[in-house]
């Protein structure tokens, strides 16, 4: 499955503006809201690529990080929801 602009053409940051990003998200090598959201998607078994539209040169090199250390597992996307859910 392709996952052609997963933020929401930036949606998803806008939702993150009042969020604090949660301390467990550093169990999953990740150090920014556009990290957190990329790394959920490409970890899903489901997905086999992640297009997610950036257009400046910082955003790139964040997304770039999401592919780099660990991913999370079924466990971790569960609690994700769980921790989306509860602050909407």
């Amino acid at each position: 499955m392709l996952a052609n602009l997963p933020f929401g053409h930036s949606s998803l940051f806008r939702q993150t503006a009042e969020r604090e990003l949660p301390g467990w998200a550093a169990d999953i090598d990740v150090a920014s809201w556009g990290q957190y959201l990329l790394k959920y998607v490409i970890s899903h078994p489901a997905v086999t690529c992640a297009i997610p539209g950036s257009t400046k040169l910082n955003h790139l090199v964040d997304n770039q990080a999401a592919g780099r250390g660990r991913l999370p597992d079924a466990a971790m996307r569960r609690k994700t929801e769980e921790y989306w859910d509860r602050k909407s």
